[in-house]
């Protein structure tokens, strides 16, 4: 007999525990989106029938995982399930500190609370909203450096994450580099289009660092989708397994943030890990001061529990392999329809090129963001704007177009089946055959940071 071949995604899972989602009417969640004044991060969830606003503790944990939770240790100090996460960390990173927090932006806020000060310059291949906001929040300049082609939704790239290492070069050049505390890399590059970085770009950027002293951080919350894509598409790696692959990725760097609500499979917690004694030692004050004694650091023990056996979970070939091709499933339907999305799939998410499908909107009446509430409107369907209203607001107050205009379909861990991507796809495609009736948007109150979570928006007139 010849092999057995099939395109069918299969779940390598079984579902033993199921929770109710419930329907609305198109006149319903007009009605809700009106209420929660136009912004989806203001609907209620038992409003939305899929959401897809985030991935970042929407998945599912695994028997594994609440197995390892009852038999958690709750001490204050000294616990055991400290002890666990703090061996999985340092077999996975090869970093020697390791402080928990309760989520990726508490350890963004340690890190950078320590180390940067006003008129400091932190360069990335693309900071996320809430680092760009931490970097900001304490005077500093966030310096976004990715590469061209990850600025061109359409363009094929295998690596569109990568930063361009002579523009970095440049800056470290003709810059006092006494205003230059880190240098940071996001691997996937979220607001980029969940786009991997290479270990060829990851080493670059190290010898760099290395070069001009200057320390070296991996924004390491999706590290597993990031290992997976060098696997399949980096030669030299297609026979070594992601762990393997993180290991190396890691080794380059000095330190990383985490969130490990993503690639640490956990519905909550994070974590700051670095090799530098004595910035870690300020870092742990910091931590006492803001999340709690450095060996729970804001999480509970259960939590620290289902992170260290998620960590692995993470890594898992099996697993990896039908994350990245049931994301890469919602993204070829969407292409084939005629809808213009950032190409290739990235890991985590689909990402629409609102600007593409709503020329007619201009950027700052915010066209990705009313993509996304035409989704809502249509199936139920939440998602975000990755645009000029999560980007647009600069710190002086004023306001210019981000670079792209996204919306971003984030798909949780283990939670969807392909039924769903399935309406999913449908629901959007309804959309876009009737695109030219969709309108902009004014914003009527706003927060200076992080604006996106809390504004208050209404549709334009006709």
């Amino acid at each position: 007999m010849e092999p057995f071949h099939t395109d069918v995604i299969i779940e390598p899972f079984r579902i033993r525990s199921v929770e109710p989602i419930r329907s609305t009417t198109q006149a319903e969640r007009e009605k809700l989106l009106q209420a929660a004044h136009y912004n989806p991060f203001l609907l209620k969830a038992d409003d939305v029938l899929i959401d897809l606003l985030t991935d970042s503790g929407t998945g599912a944990m695994s028997s594994g995982q609440w197995a390892a939770m009852i038999a958690s240790d709750e001490s204050y100090a000294g616990s055991k399930s400290y002890y666990k996460l703090e061996t999985a960390v340092r077999d996975i990173t090869g970093l020697t500190h390791v402080i928990p927090t309760h989520q990726g932006r508490a350890a963004e806020n340690i890190l950078f609370s320590t180390i940067a000060k006003p008129g400091d310059i932190i360069p990335s291949n693309s900071h996320f909203d809430t680092t760009r906001a931490h970097v900001e929040n304490n005077g500093a300049e966030a310096l976004d450096l990715v590469i061209r082609e990850g600025r061109e939704p359409q363009t094929i790239h295998p690596f569109k994450g990568n930063m361009d290492i002579p523009a970095l070069r440049n800056f470290l050049e003709t810059t006092d580099l006494s205003r230059v505390p880190v240098i940071m890399l996001t691997i996937t590059n979220n607001s980029g289009g969940g786009q991997p970085v290479s270990m060829k770009n990851i080493r670059d950027v190290s010898a760099l660092a290395r070069e001009f002293g200057i320390p070296f951080f991996l924004d390491a919350c999706r590290f597993a989708e990031n290992s997976w894509f060098i696997k399949i598409r980096e030669e030299g790696y297609e026979d070594k397994s992601p762990i393997e692959i993180a290991r190396e990725m890691f080794s380059y760097a000095d330190g990383c943030t985490m969130s490990a609500k993503k690639d640490g499979m956990s519905n909550i917690g994070g974590f700051l890990a670095l090799n530098d004694d004595t910035l870690a030692a300020r870092c742990r004050s910091m931590t006492i001061l803001t999340e709690g004694f450095p060996t729970y650091g804001g999480m509970a023990g259960y939590d620290m529990e289902a992170v260290a056996a998620g960590l692995y979970e993470a890594l898992d070939e099996g697993y990896l392999r039908y994350r990245i091709r049931s994301t890469t499933y919602l993204g070829d339907k969407l292409t084939r329809a005629g809808i213009s999305i950032i190409q290739p799939v990235g890991g985590h998410a689909v990402y629409i090129d609102a600007r593409d499908m709503l020329p007619h909107i201009e950027p700052l009446h915010y066209p990705a963001w009313s993509l996304a509430n035409a989704l809502y409107v249509a199936g139920g369907i939440r998602s975000v704007e990755i645009g000029s209203v999560m980007f647009g607001l600069q710190p002086d107050g004023s306001e210019k177009p981000a670079s792209m205009e996204l919306v971003r379909l984030a798909i949780p861990r283990r939670v969807y089946t392909q039924s769903h991507v399935d309406f999913l796809a449908e629901a959007v495609i309804h959309v876009f055959h009737h695109r030219h009736a969709l309108r902009g948007y004014k914003i009527t109150s706003q927060d200076r940071v992080l604006r996106h979570f809390t504004a208050h928006l209404e549709p334009l007139c006709e």
